[in-house]
């Protein structure tokens, strides 16, 4: 059984938090259901990516990156689309020195 959205991204947020990152909730979803994209921003090196979460056929959960571009701007662009294709999508935004997105299950390597 799968948490709630709203408990999920509450756990993610602690676990940032715990490891020194800042977290915060962009963009509130549907509670229960809503979608997620993660978007890690690493100021340092003037770059950000962005997690887009899927299912597999099997309902494992996992996180691919939707967006080749480490550019904040064409990040914010694809989350704008997504949002008006479906307005119950939620942004979660981690700012960490090391980059680190702290999603749990498997995440696909990023794209190059």
């Amino acid at each position: 059984m799968l948490l709630s959205t709203d408990i999920w991204i509450g756990a993610l947020i602690r676990r940032a938090e715990l490891s020194g990152a800042f977290a915060t909730v962009a963009r509130k979803g549907d509670a229960r259901a809503g979608a997620v994209l993660v978007k890690v921003i690493d100021r340092r090196a003037g770059t950000a990516r962005l997690y887009s979460e899927a299912m597999r056929g099997d309902g494992e959960r996992f996180w691919m990156q939707p967006v080749r571009s480490v550019f904040e701007p064409d990040l914010d662009a694809y989350v704008e689309r997504a949002a008006r294709i479906d307005p119950d999508i939620w942004l979660v935004e981690i700012e960490d020195r090391e980059g680190r997105h702290f999603l749990t299950e498997p995440v696909e390597s990023d794209p190059a």
